[in-house]
């Protein structure tokens, strides 16, 4: 009894031990089952008490993480491997194929890169930015601000694109920078001993990034379709082959070839398909609503075939956003009046909205801005 829990008699009150209770059937001599007893309960009542919560004994949930730059290098034309490892030379999170990380860049900004190295690799990762000079300034930003020795700060690994563990057939369909969720998946089907084979699309060689790792896991298994080899970008029938209604099939690529595969796939009742985007989803089933900014009283007014985030970057350049699919939360705001019609993957409260892809059941939302 002494040794409950770990505590030993010398740091138990000795009153403890002292007031023992009269035996069961109210005599006078004590019973040994209930001091026992007696013993058990106030030591319990001493461990609450002793434990009572305290916020200086409490570590906080860490969000963020640390990385250093350790090699950086061109995999393509326009697209830049950077390699990270634990500043200290620890093991980073883990992660599986299909994850990305959320990195915090140093104007603020935060944008999401799949890992693109060897799957659940934890001394070091690795993320492959194309870059691109009319996007949002992150693709350009990583490209200039990073280089090796540099400190990185993210969050995750998350992964809203994971490798199915079941699924037996598997085609990939990859178009560009696409690769880097896919070449994981791609090395850990051939490790299982899974059925899969690929499509690799792309303007030429030389803008199909890490392209040489994916013909490195089974070449036989490839297919490469270069536009200027072979003349012309190829027809969803072409990219999709032989796929029946029970294979699964990976794609992530270019809007329009990601949307050409899903169509296709819904010929297929129930057909196994699994996609990421690298840009917003289309507006469907779109109505027209207003944006009331509680604090300053102004009003946007929200087309039906735009998201709120697109008018209120137009707006404002500087408002928050990442990865316009409703997943981070990263565009989140506090809804003060109004209905919201949900969209997003992220969890949204009753009071709160995904202003990339949610909109307003009511005619106009008031949002804490």
């Amino acid at each position: 009894m002494r040794r409950l829990l770990g505590w030993s008699s010398s740091t138990v009150p000795q009153s403890i031990w002292r007031s023992r209770p009269a035996d069961l059937h109210g005599g006078g001599r004590p019973d040994r089952f209930a001091t026992a007893l007696w013993g058990v309960r106030t030591l319990l009542g001493g461990l609450a008490s002793a434990s009572r919560w305290d916020p200086s004994r409490v570590s906080p949930v860490r969000r963020t993480h640390l990385a250093t730059i350790v090699k950086r290098q061109f995999v393509a034309s326009d697209v830049v491997a950077l390699t990270l490892a634990h500043p200290d030379g620890g093991l980073l999170p883990s992660w599986t194929p299909g994850a990305h990380i959320d990195v915090h860049l140093p104007s603020g900004r935060r944008r999401q890169y799949s890992l693109c190295g060897r799957p659940g690799r934890r001394t070091d990762y690795r993320i492959a930015v194309q870059r691109i000079a009319d996007g949002g300034g992150g693709s350009v930003e990583m490209h200039e601000a990073y280089d090796v020795g540099d400190l990185l700060v993210f969050e995750g690994p998350r992964n809203a694109f994971c490798l199915g563990t079941a699924e037996q057939d598997l085609l990939f369909v990859i178009g560009g920078i696409g690769v880097t969720p896919i070449l994981p998946m791609i090395q850990m089907a051939h490790q299982r001993g899974t059925d899969w084979r690929a499509v690799y699309a792309g303007r030429s060689r030389g803008h199909m990034p890490l392209l040489e790792e994916v013909m490195a896991v089974a070449p036989e298994r490839v297919t490469v379709w270069a536009d200027d080899d072979r003349g012309r970008f190829p027809k969803v029938d072409e990219l999709l082959g032989d796929a029946g209604p029970r294979t699964a099939v990976y794609v992530c690529g270019p809007t329009p070839m990601l949307e050409a595969v899903c169509a296709a796939r819904a010929r297929h009742a129930r057909a196994p398909l699994h996609y990421e985007r690298f840009s917003p989803p289309p507006v469907v089933d779109g109505a027209p609503f207003e944006v009331e900014f509680g604090r300053s009283g102004r009003v946007l007014r929200i087309p039906a075939n735009r998201s709120a985030l697109d008018v209120m970057r137009d707006d404002d350049p500087t408002t928050a956003y990442s990865c316009q699919q409703g997943f981070c939360g990263t565009c989140k705001v506090k809804v003060l009046a109004g209905q919201v019609d949900h969209r997003g993957r992220a969890a949204e409260g009753d009071d709160e909205m995904l202003v990339c892809v949610s909109r307003a059941k009511s005619r106009r939302v008031v949002i804490d801005r």
